[in-house]
């Protein structure tokens, strides 16, 4: 039998960390030996993480797979010259860490995933040094709309630091992806427009690889259901719509648009919308008590603040996930970007709950969605550039409307097998396929 070839994943985020980047190397490295390449994981000690850990989360991950893990700058000593990004902080760690296994073990593949993006330089130099064929993996583009229509300044817009950022993408890109030999991404639209930004990078393989879903979160849910803490009361007869994730300034709209219709059905029918509950979680990236408000800030606008809650420090995964199991329907929002597909939407696809989801129409979420099914198990409602989401508010608040007199999820009317295509399984062999072709590519 012909031995398993080797894998080098590098992901400075790993479980225990708890941020959304902790996913990608989480869901595909256990299941790349089934597919005939045996991963090595290196990633960023634990101790050099900001903020709580998950330590839940790191009991998820199987025992047999080799993680390594080496040190980053503190935060603490880097943060007083401004800088706090992990890439940059774990850079020098990865590299030395890369070397010394590079030196003494045979990998036939490099794969690294971005955010944080400096690690992806890495790629480059070790290739050049060691010789191994090199995949880069978009989970965000490197380049996108941060910087350039929004950022962190007041009102979501571009400062200083958010137009700096871009401003280093955009000259540091070039140098990783013409280096790579296969380039992956969440969805087709972010690595064509990588490869469109760079004429001159020539990958001999390419491949969407969504984010994807294992079955075995939800098999770790139920087994560990008692150890959590349930955050959606139960038995009061309210409709408790959830929303669990990051709230980016390009989704702000789309927020705008869901408390607008919730206005409107007040106005159409107070009684049916004072039933209405719709609880945010983890609307910030960070996991401190202190973090801002965004959801009930915008709900005051509309004037149901009222009938809204919000949670904004991150969650831990589970706990994210129990709250999508627990409520009586999920929310799902996109962005005004048309790539963005937040990594929930596999989820909440799965924990038999009724959707109410509004995505931009070319987000790979919507082909999705539509084929995994419709009302009353599926709400889907699209919008694009030249109907942006401030014009679905009417068709949001008869959805919302439906969605409050009939809660229920019929499974018959979904198709389940939709999601057989990105699952962690199947996600991990299209992967493989794709080290497949680089690894040959660099024997010719």
């Amino acid at each position: 039998m012909k031995p398993p070839r080797r894998v080098l994943v590098v992901s400075p985020h790993f479980p225990p960390d708890s941020s959304a980047g902790t996913h990608r190397a989480r869901l595909l490295a256990p299941h790349l030996g089934e597919h005939g390449w045996e991963p090595t994981v290196l990633t960023v000690d634990p101790r050099d993480y900001e903020g709580a850990l998950d330590p839940v989360l790191a009991e998820s991950v199987p025992a047999a797979l080799r993680v390594i893990r080496t040190r980053a700058w503190p935060a603490r000593v880097t943060r007083p010259f401004g800088v706090g990004d992990l890439g940059l902080r774990a850079f020098e760690g990865l590299w030395r860490e890369a070397s010394h296994l590079l030196t003494r073990e045979r990998f036939d593949a490099l794969f690294i995933t971005i955010y944080p993006a400096y690690p992806a330089l890495l790629g480059p130099l070790l290739k050049r040094r060691f010789g191994v064929p090199f995949v880069l993996d978009y989970q965000d583009p490197w380049v996108g709309e941060w910087g350039h229509s929004v950022g962190g300044g007041s009102n979501g817009r571009p400062d200083v630091r958010s137009r700096a950022s871009r401003f280093a993408g955009m000259r540091l890109e070039p140098f990783a992806l013409r280096a790579a030999d296969g380039v992956t991404a969440v969805s087709e639209a972010t690595y064509r427009q990588a490869l469109g930004r760079n004429n001159h990078a020539r990958p001999a393989a390419v491949a969407e690889l969504p984010i994807g879903w294992d079955d075995g979160d939800i098999a770790f849910l139920r087994a560990r259901r008692q150890r959590l803490s349930p955050l959606i009361p139960g038995g009061d007869g309210l409709i408790h719509i959830v929303y669990a994730g990051t709230l980016l300034p390009t989704g702000l709209e789309t927020l705008r648009a869901v408390c607008a219709a919730l206005g409107r059905l007040r106005e159409l029918d107070s009684a049916l919308a004072g039933r209405v509950r719709l609880h945010f979680f983890g609307t910030s990236n960070q996991r401190s008590a202190g973090a801002a408000s965004r959801a009930v800030p915008v709900a005051r606008e509309f004037g149901v603040d009222d009938l809204v809650t919000e949670q904004p420090a991150r969650l831990d995964y589970f706990d994210a996930l129990q709250t999508l199991v627990d409520a009586t329907a999920v929310l799902l929002m996109g962005s005004s970007e048309p790539h963005y597909t937040p990594s929930k939407v596999f989820p909440a696809m799965l924990c038999g709950r009724p959707l109410l989801a509004l995505y931009h129409a070319e987000s790979t979420a919507t082909d999705l969605l539509r084929r995994f099914g419709g009302p009353p198990a599926v709400r889907l409602i699209t919008y694009d550039g030249d109907r942006p989401a401030s014009t679905r508010v009417d068709e949001i608040a008869t959805h919302l409307r439906a969605l409050v007199r009939n809660p229920a999820c019929d499974e018959a009317s979904v198709d389940r097998h939709v999601l057989d295509a990105v699952s962690a399984r199947a996600l991990a062999g299209r992967l493989a396929g794709v080290f497949d072709r680089v690894s040959r590519a660099a024997d010719r």
